[in-house]
């Protein structure tokens, strides 16, 4: 499986959309700062949206479509599904801190 997910940070003032076929494995690394960059820096760990598909270009094209979109265009797509903004991956119980890869 491939993702295609939106993390926020705890204000929600920062939007930030990746790809994954691990969305566990990813999920932990930003929530436990081990992805260098962006989200470690304005600490997006905040998983609000997800899609997945079995087709890795989908997935990309996916990706690079909702990165080109409008702020206002993304929080649309996160408050169809999440419309209160839930921390998903707590949800889903995904994020751990005993995972082992």
């Amino acid at each position: 499986m491939y993702y295609v997910y939106i993390l926020t940070n705890k204000y929600h003032t920062v939007l930030y959309t990746g790809i994954t076929n691990n969305l566990e494995r990813r999920l932990y690394e930003h929530t436990h700062g081990e992805s260098d960059g962006f989200t470690k820096r304005y600490r997006v760990t905040k998983l609000v949206h997800f899609e997945e598909t079995t087709d890795v270009n989908a997935a990309i094209t996916r990706e690079k479509q909702i990165k080109g979109w409008t702020r206002k265009k993304k929080e649309n797509l996160i408050e169809q599904n999440n419309p209160e903004w839930k921390d998903l991956g707590e949800e889903l119980e995904i994020v751990s801190s005993d995972l082992s890869f």
